[in-house]
């Protein structure tokens, strides 16, 4: 596959399909990026790329940094948390991660060895990660003397933060640092106390927030900031693209998912590439997809389809087996969670001697642990069995694959999925986790893609400088997409397009199209009527469903700027399912093309880019013709038998959508839409009509 298209753009996406046994694939979003070297570069200061431009908002009292793992968030800290200590008058830093492992990320390091203008140090006691005790004992205590000393940072977990701030209340925070990791873990909502507290800093206005996160989006969860409060907040945002693209090994990055049937650990052996670092996660005992065989007795006869087990090492307690080859592989058991032998494997996977040592280890095989904030390098390769529980934990799964390291030019992410089978309880539970698992695959689509920025087509439109519009160049006549190679983003001008006018609507629009688009994909109703339902009209789910999400999404913004979030989120999705269905129609007949090619090739095929159009695209049509790859024919025909058999008719809330479209048809028209009209759209708008009208005559005859 070719890494450069003839216009520059490195960003590369298609459906791979790797045979297996029994004639199943895996439908797999293949990327592949520049390898610029630029994200791993660092400057005169020891800063790389995010880290400069978070350094460059330092003086800004709240800030959110968006970036993905492994993109240096923990020295950022350093560098933004020093200047506040020395240049803007803060007292105190304290760093607040999600669990103690995640501490020794804020351990010393020799700043001024790389060019800074100081050190980064923690004096070990103030290091609450590391201290015996209870969150809730003297934990809290050590916080208060922290507090009442001369030193100015301290490490503790979440718990142990919400604890003394309970304790001592928000006032004894005043003029310090409060650097939230991990910040996905906080949320609006009034159960969660780490963010109760987070609004009561905010509102009591006397101390400093910084918030990282490597996975901001909370698709099916309460919001993670409220709208008020996250307007204070300064973003810096480093995508995906970018860093991916700035590596100097990593090329590319494939994400799919496989169907089985009976037992995973029958079939783990076909997706299981043991030339392959991998950390394989395997399901909750809880789950559907356990074995009830127990979590351990698991471990051993996924061992036993690798090889033959020949020992434990005595100093690492790292499993010996050798394959039928005669190689032996180190696998890392974190499932068995006996104290002496768990605490030996942990030791010897965060052995700092071992760290650039690709020999170290070969699988690790794990069940809770291994996801946020572990790092090994040299991971290609993240195995998971069944579903996980949100969007978030796949974000940190599939980060645990995305480091760069020397010699390491591919890594991959496979999500195992029981296939539907013959009893009704079972394809009910197999049909949700084959739709989340199509909701994360979309979404992580949307995730790696470049970034989009879309403007209205006028007159006034024009060429926007470092932006490539093709062979062809900026053609005032037509809509233009341009691609700024170096920032990774797109420049696209939509006819009818829609722009935001508030301060909240623009932010949306620039920064937060990601999470819009992660509520749409997660909705049950849209996914299962834009996947199984052949008589959905696309406006459905692009007008009324999506138009429905960033309603109860953003109620504070008025309706015109709603309706301009809700055009550039659908254009965003929908540009790159159309982009993606070209390109894999070019990668059938041999051709090697990158994403722009796809989405220019797009604008090109039809007569005008304009609003309209893309709202009567499906957003989950490719989506559909991949999974018809993946699945046999008897198993989709069951799926799509449970989907029809929960069909509803049309809801009042949607009645009453579909009639204010109808309005706005009328006004652009000149009529109402009409129930014998051959556009299924307006058929469908002209049914919200007639269903109100019924509803208001049942109501006043009754």
């Amino acid at each position: 596959m070719a890494e450069h298209s003839k216009l520059g753009a490195t960003y590369i996406i298609k459906i791979q399909g790797i045979t297996m046994k029994k004639n199943k694939s895996i439908p797999s979003v293949s990327v592949n990026y520049a390898s610029n070297g630029s994200s791993t570069k660092a400057n005169e200061m020891g800063m790389r790329v995010m880290q400069e431009r978070a350094y460059n908002k330092r003086g800004e009292q709240y800030l959110l940094i968006k970036s993905p793992p492994a993109s240096g968030k923990s020295r950022a800290l350093m560098f933004i948390a020093l200047d506040k200590l020395h240049n803007q008058g803060l007292k105190k830093v304290i760093i607040v991660v999600p669990e103690k492992s995640i501490g020794a990320s804020f351990n010393n390091e020799p700043l001024k060895k790389y060019g800074f203008w100081a050190d980064w140090e923690v004096t070990p006691q103030w290091n609450l990660c590391n201290a015996p005790g209870d969150d809730n004992g003297g934990k809290v205590n050590s916080v208060k003397a922290f507090l009442d000393s001369n030193d100015r940072v301290l490490v503790c977990t979440h718990a142990t933060f919400r604890f003394a701030v309970d304790r001592f209340g928000v006032e004894a925070f005043d003029n310090c640092l409060i650097a939230v990791d991990e910040f996905h873990h906080v949320s609006a909502s009034p159960d969660n106390k780490l963010g109760m507290h987070l609004g009561q800093f905010i509102a009591r206005d006397k101390a400093h927030i910084l918030a990282m996160t490597g996975s901001y989006f909370r698709g099916d969860a309460e919001a993670v900031l409220s709208p008020q409060d996250e307007t204070k907040f300064e973003t810096v945002t480093y995508t995906y693209y970018e860093q991916l693209n700035g590596y100097e090994y990593l090329k590319q990055l494939n994400i799919g998912y496989y169907f089985y049937s009976g037992s995973y650990v029958d079939e783990i052996a076909d997706v299981l590439d043991t030339s392959m670092k991998t950390i394989v996660h395997i399901p909750n005992v809880n789950s559907r997809e356990s074995t009830q065989r127990g979590k351990t007795t698991e471990v051993g006869e996924i061992m036993h389809s690798i090889g033959e087990w020949k020992g434990k090492d005595p100093i690492t307690g790292f499993d010996l087996v050798e394959k039928p080859d005669g190689r032996i592989l180190k696998i890392a058991d974190l499932v068995d969670d006996g104290p002496e032998r768990h605490s030996k494997v942990l030791t010897a996977l965060k052995d700092p001697t071992q760290k650039n040592n690709r020999e170290h280890v070969d699988i690790i095989i794990a069940l809770g642990m291994a996801k946020e904030g572990f790092d090994w390098i040299w991971c290609e390769h993240a195995l998971t069995v069944g579903y996980r529980s949100s969007l978030t934990e796949i974000i940190q799964i599939i980060g645990r694959a995305t480091r760069d390291a020397k010699g390491k030019t591919h890594s991959r992410f496979t999500n195992l999925i029981a296939e539907p089978d013959a009893s009704e309880e079972a394809v009910t539970d197999a049909v949700n986790d084959t739709l989340k698992a199509i909701a994360a695959s979309l979404l992580m689509e949307q995730v790696l893609a470049p970034k989009f920025n879309f403007t209205p087509k006028n007159s006034e439109s024009k060429a926007i400088e470092g932006f490539d519009y093709g062979t062809a160049g900026y053609d005032p006549k037509k809509e233009n997409v341009g691609f700024n190679q170096q920032t990774g983003q797109f420049q696209i001008e939509i006819k009818g397009l829609v722009e935001p006018k508030s301060k909240e609507a623009t932010r949306i629009c620039q920064e937060d199209l990601n999470e819009v688009i992660a509520a749409f994909v997660q909705d049950k109703t849209a996914l299962e009527r834009g996947l199984f339902d052949s008589e959905a009209v696309p406006e459905e789910l692009t007008q009324v469903r999506m138009g429905k999400i960033v309603k109860d999404k953003y109620p504070e913004l008025n309706e015109e700027d709603q309706e301009a979030v809700r055009q550039h989120a659908v254009a965003a999705l929908n540009l790159t399912q159309q982009a993606k269905k070209i390109l894999n129609n070019d990668l059938e007949k041999g051709a090697n093309t990158a994403l722009i090619d796809g989405v220019r090739k797009f604008t090109m095929d039809v007569r005008d880019l304009d609003i309209d159009l893309i709202d009567r695209i499906n957003p989950f049509g490719e989506a559909y013709a991949i999974l018809a790859k993946a699945m046999t024919e008897d198993s989709l025909k069951q799926v799509q038998a449970v989907i029809a058999g929960k069909r509803v008719t049309l809801t009042l809330e949607e009645a009453r959508e579909l009639a204010k479209r109808a309005l706005k048809f009328k006004q652009e028209r000149g009529r109402l839409p009409s129930l014998t009209s051959p556009d299924p759209w307006e058929k469908k708008m002209a049914e919200g009509v007639a269903y109100l009208a019924r509803m208001k005559a049942e109501a006043k005859n009754g």
